[in-house]
């Protein structure tokens, strides 16, 4: 793993500590596949949007890391949004003692309807979620977090790395 642009987690932590109980945070996962000297690679970024008070603003933190992609199909990218799931729900693991009384959602960039190839996951990443972060996540077209903040925070962040 390669990290892009690396987000600094104490710095997020002591950000949401300052905030009020109201705050809610969203946090999601996208990526990006493409080929480097023959081999396939997937940009992966986490975003966690603060949104203060539960409406005055938000602050998004970001990170993007590079990993290997091994997955076989392109039309039904499996492991690659796995590691989605994971990624995120690791953030929220080491969000989680100043997340404990806030309104908080995971977002997956997964898409439920069986005409898209991100379908193929969707049970196993619900149920990922529901089991290590005792939240219901949220996905397309209500997991703004993955499929906007962290899609468009990839361009961002890498122009910044």
């Amino acid at each position: 793993m390669k990290i892009l642009k690396e987000l600094n987690l104490n710095e997020v932590k002591e950000f949401i500590d300052k905030q009020s109980p109201q705050t809610k945070i969203y946090l999601g996962c996208d990526s990006e596949r493409f080929k480097l000297y023959d081999e396939w690679y997937a940009d992966y970024t986490i975003a966690i949007c603060v949104h203060i008070d539960g409406r005055h603003g938000c602050r998004v933190f970001g990170e993007v890391t590079r990993e290997r992609d091994y997955d076989q199909r392109k039309d039904r990218p499996s492991l690659r949004l796995m590691n989605e799931v994971y990624k995120v729900a690791e953030v929220f693991a080491k969000l989680k003692e100043v997340i404990v009384d806030r309104q908080i959602e995971v977002h997956l960039d997964i898409n439920p309807d069986k005409i898209y190839g991100s379908s193929c996951v969707v049970q196993q990443a619900v149920g990922y979620i529901r089991g290590t972060c005792n939240v219901i996540p949220f996905v397309k077209p209500d997991a703004f977090a993955a499929s906007i903040a962290a899609d468009r925070g990839m361009s961002l962040l890498q122009q910044q790395g």
